[in-house]
């Protein structure tokens, strides 16, 4: 089987996990970092859900699954080990052509969730279409060494400068040469020995007179938020 890459925008959509254990709550927390209404069935939770409940972080519905508990949802995860659960899930879930994720049964999902390393809005993810998840988990763990902590600054420098060059009103070619040369090979050093200076720099260098200094504070605030 071969599954098509994307990311979805999740804020504000509401997503329906069935199941309560220690899998459900790894879906739950993932769903949450990305803004998602998140509503869990299941009669028993774990601790670090009951505190989500707790915070109102979720909707719990204290029970089984029962069919039409899907009405509304835009995406649902089945985290559940037990097979009818997740057969009436799946039924439910192709009768009304809604995302489906069963955990570690591959053939009753239409998405799966690949292992993913994240630095901020940097996300790198690896799946082996279901065939090796160990696999997966391991070349992640590989890229989390590789793309350390100062990515996430990295790339709230870029997207800081990004909106700003565009407004200028360059050509499309001039403002991709730009990018380009933004991405200095010691830039993640720079970063890893807070040297602001050589960034600011760079910049100018790079940017020249074709922009003002309107970017100066938002590199600025890129430290800040480290």
């Amino acid at each position: 089987m071969s599954f098509y890459p994307i990311c979805l925008d999740l804020e504000a959509h509401h997503c329906v996990v069935v199941g309560g254990g220690r899998v459900a709550e790894r879906k739950v927390l993932g769903l949450l970092s990305c803004r998602a209404q998140v509503s869990v069935i299941s009669p028993l939770l774990t601790n670090e859900l009951h505190l989500q409940h707790a915070n109102g972080t979720i909707l719990w519905i204290d029970r089984e699954y029962r069919q039409g508990d899907l009405a509304g949802a835009f995406l649902v995860i089945a985290a559940t080990d037990d097979e009818e659960t997740q057969k009436q899930v799946y039924e439910e879930a192709d009768a009304n052509n809604l995302l489906l994720n069963v955990a570690d049964v591959p053939h009753r999902c239409n998405f799966i969730l690949p292992a993913t390393a994240r630095r901020g809005d940097l996300t790198i993810s690896v799946s082996t279409a279901g065939k090796s998840p160990a696999l997966a988990r391991k070349i992640r763990m590989e890229l989390e060494k590789r793309y350390g902590p100062e990515y996430r600054v990295l790339v709230n420098i870029l997207g800081g400068i990004r909106p700003q060059i565009l407004a200028f009103g360059l050509p499309q070619s001039e403002n991709e040469e730009l990018f380009k040369q933004l991405l200095h090979d010691d830039m993640e050093e720079w970063i890893k020995n807070k040297n602001l200076e050589s960034i600011e720099k760079h910049f100018r260098a790079v940017l020249e007179d074709r922009v003002g200094d309107d970017w100066l504070p938002g590199v600025r605030s890129s430290f800040d938020e480290e």
